[in-house]
């Protein structure tokens, strides 16, 4: 059964000039390892949405943020725990972006997204994503 409280995850879909998104393989130990995922992390407590956002793309994947807008909010319950994903749409940023924990990661672009198994919370931004 899933914990009371959700965990609330700032989630970046990172969009290249081409219109192409940004995504990592989650590491097999984690809670839906091995699957594929936009980046992102753990809102920590007194941190807006975008400060997590920005802090944690900056330790994923190396870069600085300059443009984003809100894009969709999920909230999620696997069997073991609850998820509030804030999505975000991020369109500018500076820095060659790099995967910093050692994920494999690609650039996909939007309709291609469905070859990739995703974690089940993350299927409403693929489907905003392909419209």
């Amino acid at each position: 059964m899933a914990s009371s409280n959700p965990v609330h995850v700032a989630v970046g879909v990172i969009e290249d000039t081409d219109g192409n998104v940004f995504i990592s393989k989650r590491h097999k130990a984690l809670h839906q390892g091995d699957k594929w995922e936009f980046p992102g992390g753990k809102v920590e407590a007194g941190e807006t949405v975008y400060d997590a956002l920005v802090r944690e793309l900056r330790e994923e994947c190396n870069i600085e943020v300059t443009a984003a807008s809100p894009l969709t909010v999920i909230h999620h319950d696997y069997d073991d725990k609850r998820v509030v994903l804030d999505v975000w749409r991020v369109t500018r940023f500076t820095g060659e972006i790099e995967q910093k924990e050692g994920q494999e990661w690609l650039w996909v672009a939007p309709y291609a997204l469905v070859a990739y198994p995703f974690p089940a919370a993350n299927q409403p931004i693929i489907d905003l994503l392909q419209q």
